[in-house]
């Protein structure tokens, strides 16, 4: 499986940026796709995640109503449109898959991820 993320940039406040991630190697059939960042110095956390099958969606609350993950199934890529971006959404974003085992999924740790993208870089300036 290979990921790969793209779109990321320098952005003012207030702006907007689109973030892609191609996947390949396998049908995604089952798996969740999720974006996380990276902020120097700081864990990585979740953003946000989307199911290949149903298309549900989920959101970290400091991203909620800005933020929207959608998946184009045909072209097994992952979108996130972040919108009314800040500063402290700067950082270094990673999309990354894995196979949902169970009826409960928690999307927002990183064992439910057995594949990861390389990131990119996103920007906020005040």
């Amino acid at each position: 499986v290979q990921l790969q993320a793209s779109g990321g940039g320098l952005v003012q406040a207030g702006g907007s940026l689109r973030l892609s991630c191609a996947a390949s190697g396998r049908t995604f059939t089952g798996y969740v796709m999720g974006w996380f960042r990276q902020a120097p110095g700081k864990e990585r956390e979740f953003v946000a995640a989307i199911t290949w099958s149903g298309g549900r969606t989920y959101y970290a609350d400091s991203v909620k109503d800005r933020f929207t993950i959608s998946r184009d199934n045909a072209k097994n890529t992952v979108y996130l449109q972040m919108n009314s971006l800040k500063p402290e959404d700067t950082a270094v974003y990673y999309c990354a898959t894995g196979r949902v085992r169970s009826i409960v999924v928690d999307t927002s740790a990183r064992g439910t991820y057995d594949y990861w993208g390389q990131g990119t870089q996103v920007t906020v300036s005040s």
